[in-house]
């Protein structure tokens, strides 16, 4: 089925194989496109992500990598090389954190800083330069990082993380730039999402209490899905968002209009 354009396209999703990323590849593979489907040490979750992906009928290929190791992301990209021949559409969404009160600065120590930094904006670099000959190719090539409304507040699970989502976002812009005409490089900035990072660190039960609170401060009043921010990604992939790029896209329930009415005092 050809949905907005996407059938035949190639799309590679970093850290797909569960939460936000899964979601993206299962909904470009819904709309026509081939998958491929990366993870680091997931690969039970990352197969059942390929076989929900492969229900639709498009080609799906699992390209095992860390996006910190530069050789991963040439061997992700030349996988997707291999089995479509092409690189239409390249999302960055792995990512890691460390939860750290922002006010305790002995809570992140150097190590951290490089381990996020590694991961959250190395990694996204790596991959774009990596796929970058491939996607100029293809003529109308999208590129979507997958940031976080903590890069453009300051807050979030930790002062090191909200950093790096900060530098990922000026990375997108200067990206956008340089890269430009044949490649669009936009950026999601998503709020709370219920995803597994939070039910592994809290458990289930607290995970439940988490999200109602949250839901209850926002405007828009309702905990983030995987599926919202999907959506806004797949678009940002696609022709309809052809005169886009340079774009840092808040999917995160109006969060940030919360923390501009706090910072107004």
């Amino acid at each position: 089925m050809d949905q907005d354009g996407f059938k035949g396209k190639t799309a590679i999703v970093t850290g797909s194989a569960t939460g936000i990323g899964a979601a993206i590849a299962t909904g470009l593979a819904a709309r026509g496109a081939n998958v491929v489907i990366n993870y680091s040490k997931s690969e039970a979750e990352a197969a059942a992500t390929a076989d929900s992906a492969r229900r639709h009928g498009t080609g799906v290929r699992l390209a095992q990598g860390n996006v910190a190791r530069d050789e991963d992301c040439r061997k992700i990209a030349a996988a997707a090389l291999e089995a479509f021949g092409a690189i239409d559409i390249l999302v960055n969404n792995a990512g890691t954190t460390k939860f750290a009160a922002h006010e305790d600065l002995d809570a992140l120590s150097a190590e951290d800083f490089s381990q996020i930094y590694a991961v959250n904006v190395i990694g996204p670099f790596q991959m774009i330069r990596a796929c970058k000959q491939a996607l100029a190719a293809c003529g109308a090539a999208s590129v979507v990082n997958i940031s976080s409304v903590a890069g453009t507040s300051g807050l979030g699970s930790s002062v090191a993380y909200a950093a790096s989502k900060g530098a990922l976002n000026t990375m997108t812009l200067s990206l956008a730039r340089a890269l430009a005409p044949e490649i669009r490089v936009n950026a999601i900035c998503p709020g709370y999402v219920e995803t597994r990072w939070f039910s592994d660190r809290f458990g289930a039960e607290r995970t439940a209490l988490i999200s109602k609170d949250q839901a209850a401060t926002l405007p828009l009043k309702h905990a983030g899905q995987p599926d919202d921010i999907a959506d806004a990604a797949i678009f940002l992939c696609g022709p309809a968002s052809r005169h886009i790029t340079g774009e840092m896209l808040h999917v995160d329930g109006g969060m940030h209009l919360s923390f501009a009415t706090r910072n107004r005092g």
